[in-house]
């Protein structure tokens, strides 16, 4: 594994995939392939040259920008339309442009290259109209998982890959999900080794938060600046739950799977936080006032906005059986993390995030 080409590598997840590969094997050829949509983007690309990895401006929606590019040992497929409100005032274009055709473009490239193939997947392929229908109850300062539930999949340990897939999802999710089954086509009958990983929230330094995407760095950014936030749906109680992955971790488990592929080839993995990596808005916020010393007003919104879900925490039993691998960044290591980019580069993300 000498040569990898990361799609969406000057965005969070790839950028900080692509320095952490460079760090720890000197010697691979690193491209990171973006088309620097994202705002805040650009400021990774002096960071990725300055450590000797490629930058090629290109856009995924377009077959004729991989033309020019060397063959690869390994496409890492971390570029996507993340918004899970994308598309739904407005076009659809961009969203399955990018998301849909173009990872099929992505996996043609990895076809003519000979490469192997890690695509970076969603929770949110799971549907929402089945994630309201777990039973939880109101605690303190979560919504907590019931004992007894119903549907397949779902556990106190948080929702498995057993999870029913039947039912809406969001436009980006139902995107993402058409990509796997695309993938899953390219790696059984075109010859293309590939595996799957559907993510919970990943977060950590570098990523350009906002509202419908990077709800962590946002909440660690409005603190900092003494900003306003709003607890939005559920009757604003903010007591909706997420699991956070951080991108260190998520290092670990793409550079294990870069390294062993053939062993889980063609399989799917949830791969998030899990329970012990969990908060609810309410416990952000604590967080982050312990870190950042300050508080700050919070809104309180009743109405549930289209698309959102009270409650998803990951089951990461398969992929830890099967690969050794769990989060080692507690909530606070993640936020603490953040804190500290933002206090550091304060001037240049203030007119992003502040």
């Amino acid at each position: 594994m000498k040569r990898i080409l990361i799609t969406g590598g000057c965005g969070f997840v790839g950028a900080t995939l692509a320095t952490s590969f460079k760090t720890k094997y000197p010697d691979y050829h690193i491209i990171a392939f973006d088309n620097l949509k994202r705002r805040g983007s650009e400021l990774n690309i002096p960071r990725l040259k300055a450590m000797g990895i490629e930058f090629v401006h290109g856009d995924i929606r377009n077959a004729e920008d991989f033309h020019d590019l060397p063959e690869v040992d390994l496409v890492i497929e971390a570029a996507a339309e993340p918004s899970v409100l994308a598309g739904l005032e407005g076009s659809t274009g961009y969203l399955l442009n990018t998301n849909l055709q173009g990872t099929i473009h992505c996996l043609e490239y990895a076809r003519r290259s000979k490469a192997q193939f890690i695509f970076l997947s969603t929770s949110r392929i799971y549907p929402m109209t089945t994630i309201d229908q777990i039973r939880y109850r109101e605690d303190a300062t979560r919504f907590v998982l019931e004992e007894n539930q119903t549907i397949p999949g779902v556990s106190p340990l948080g929702l498995s890959e057993q999870f029913p897939l039947e039912g809406s999802r969001s436009l980006y999710g139902a995107s993402k999900l058409a990509s796997e089954l695309m993938v899953t086509e390219y790696d059984a009958l075109l010859g293309v080794p590939a595996v799957i990983n559907r993510c919970g929230v990943i977060t950590g330094p570098y990523q350009m938060g906002k509202v419908d995407q990077g709800v962590v760095v946002l909440w660690v950014a409005k603190h900092f600046w003494n900003q306003k936030l709003g607890y939005f749906g559920y009757g604003g109680t903010g007591k909706q739950v997420r699991d956070m992955l951080h991108a260190d971790d998520l290092f670990r488990l793409v550079d294990w799977q870069a390294h062993h592929l053939n062993e889980v080839r063609g399989q799917i993995f949830n791969a998030g936080g899990g329970p012990e990596v969990s908060v609810s808005l309410l416990e952000l916020t604590a967080l982050c006032e312990e870190i950042t010393g300050n508080k700050i007003e919070i809104q309180r919104v009743a109405e549930t906005r289209a698309a959102d879900i009270p409650w998803y925490v990951t089951d990461n039993s398969k992929i830890t059986k099967t690969m050794g691998w769990k989060p080692e960044k507690t909530p606070k290591d993640i936020i603490f993390d953040i804190y500290n980019w933002i206090r550091e580069n304060e001037s240049a993300l203030k007119p992003i995030l502040g």
